[in-house]
């Protein structure tokens, strides 16, 4: 399976400080936000990454990542223009997803928990059809929202309805077979001119090939794309990192323990960032693997 990080769009929900610099690019407490969702990718051992955004954004993330060789993957890029909608995204990227299924993930999607790593290599296991993750949320109006049927069964996606049929949110983390590529281009837009992934998911709904996973109380999802959202994930972040001293999406320490990268090239990275907190909880794994 491929993956696709969408992380276009202007931010404006974020103004000014997102005038000068993608949203993606802003810090969760000691990372940027791009690190979280490139590092669900990869828990779910997806290898061969395409980054789409903005042509004056993409430059900066070139020089953040590079060609994904720092963390054992390999990472392309491709130019969002205009946004046009999430489902965009399959066609900007329909050359680099191929014969291959994809998973799509937004760029400010933020997802942690016990089990979490397992149940994506799980998931990025499907051949045919697709997967969806639904959230419990206090707010449902303000997502894609899952509808059931008395079988639990999801049977149709409505988007920021009125009168919520269910609490579960469609989380920005969607997993599909090959054929998503024909499904997107045959959408029309939606009466906000957009591309809506919600008309893909009920696509996959109407053939009967779209299975929902609902993601339970040890697993969190932020959405990061408020102030007080990114303020809110920024101290989750801290908070569990302070009293576990383990680390939330560290990229070189992910490819370590998935076996992308050897102890060489974690090395590599503690010292390339020696002076910074990120660095030396590096070299500490180095040296406890070391041991």
């Amino acid at each position: 399976m491929k993956g696709i990080i969408l992380a276009g769009g202007r931010g404006t929900r974020l103004y000014p400080a997102t005038r000068v610099i993608s949203k993606h690019l802003l810090p969760i407490h000691d990372k940027p936000m791009i690190y979280y969702s490139l590092s669900t990718l990869m828990l779910a051992h997806i290898r061969d990454v395409l980054l789409i955004s903005t042509p004056e954004d993409l430059p900066s993330y070139r020089r953040l990542l590079g060609d994904g060789s720092d963390f054992g993957i390999r990472i392309s890029y491709t130019e969002q223009a205009e946004p046009a909608g999430i489902a965009q995204a399959f066609m900007l990227g329909a050359e680099f997803i191929g014969d291959s299924p994809v998973a799509l993930i937004l760029g400010d999607n933020v997802f942690y928990g016990e089990g979490f790593g397992a149940l994506l290599r799980q998931a990025a296991q499907q051949t045919r059809g697709a997967t969806v993750f639904g959230y419990r949320v206090h707010n449902p109006e303000e997502f894609g929202v899952a509808v059931f049927d008395p079988q639990d069964r999801v049977i149709r996606i409505e988007e920021k309805p009125a009168r919520p049929p269910s609490s579960f949110a469609i989380t920005g983390l969607y997993m599909y077979d090959r054929d998503v590529v024909e499904i997107a281009r045959g959408l029309r837009p939606s009466a906000r001119g957009e591309l809506e992934i919600t008309d893909v998911n009920n696509a996959y709904i109407a053939r009967g090939d779209l299975r929902l996973i609902k993601l339970g109380r040890g697993i969190a999802w932020l959405d990061t794309g408020t102030h007080e959202a990114l303020q809110s994930a920024s101290e989750f972040v801290a908070a569990v990192q302070g009293r576990q001293g383990l680390r939330i999406a560290c990229l070189e320490e992910v490819a370590f323990r998935h076996g992308f990268i050897g102890a060489d090239q974690l090395k590599a990275a503690a010292d390339r960032y020696a002076s910074s907190d990120y660095g030396r909880y590096l070299l500490r794994i180095w040296e406890h693997e070391r041991d």
